[in-house]
């Protein structure tokens, strides 16, 4: 098979066999310095960003945060809350 025509080739017009081909075969060619890691944040701000650090719904972190399990990874002005995410899933992590 030709990988130059696979590649422009739509996915909807390869046969299972062409796919997997064209996978292993770009799998194979991509260089590892251009793969960068994820980058975890250090803070995450407000329920959303519990949520999101969480992948939970806003009312499910709002349960968590009134939990107190996370309460040492809080800091919380007024209506301003600040997450520290490593402490946060570490003192979940102790809690299960």
């Amino acid at each position: 098979m030709n990988l130059e025509i696979l590649r422009v080739k739509l996915l909807i017009q390869m046969t299972g066999e062409e796919f997997i081909f064209l996978q292993n075969n770009l799998n194979n060619e991509v260089p590892l310095k251009n793969v960068q890691p994820e980058k975890k944040e250090k803070h995450v701000f407000g329920i959303l960003g519990i949520a999101k650090l969480f992948g939970c719904s806003k009312s499910s972190a709002n349960r968590i945060k009134k939990s107190g399990i996370i309460d040492e990874a809080i800091i919380q002005n007024g209506r301003k809350i600040i997450v520290d995410t490593e402490l946060a899933l570490e003192l979940m992590k102790e809690s299960k």
